[in-house]
């Protein structure tokens, strides 16, 4: 894991992202993720705080890629501060898991 990322693979195919994903964070976050395709992945997003247009293409970039490959990528336990941040960015939760899924 990277030291300018708070980001924890909690074990292969889970992920929980940091408080804070603004641009600084992002480029880790790519990198993560890369090394977590190929499988399913789960992404715990309860502990951010605040969401950056560049870590929101990074995810939305992630989700594409897992669905273009043919596994399952989700998107859990959204904080508000998460889907407040994607509001403000004209997204919705559902751009990720198809469905309205926070818990």
């Amino acid at each position: 894991m990277s030291a300018v990322s708070d980001s924890e693979i909690l074990s292969p195919g889970m992920m929980e992202l940091p408080d804070i994903l603004d641009i600084k964070a992002a480029a880790t976050l790519a990198e993560e993720l890369l090394t977590l395709r190929g499988k399913a992945l789960e992404i715990d997003a309860s502990r951010v705080q605040r969401l950056g247009g560049q870590c929101l293409q990074v995810l939305l970039s992630a989700s594409m890629t897992w669905k273009a490959d043919g596994n399952l990528f989700t998107l859990t336990r959204a904080s508000s501060d998460f889907l407040e941040g994607l509001g403000r960015l004209g997204v919705s939760i559902t751009e990720f898991n198809g469905r309205e899924r926070t818990q």
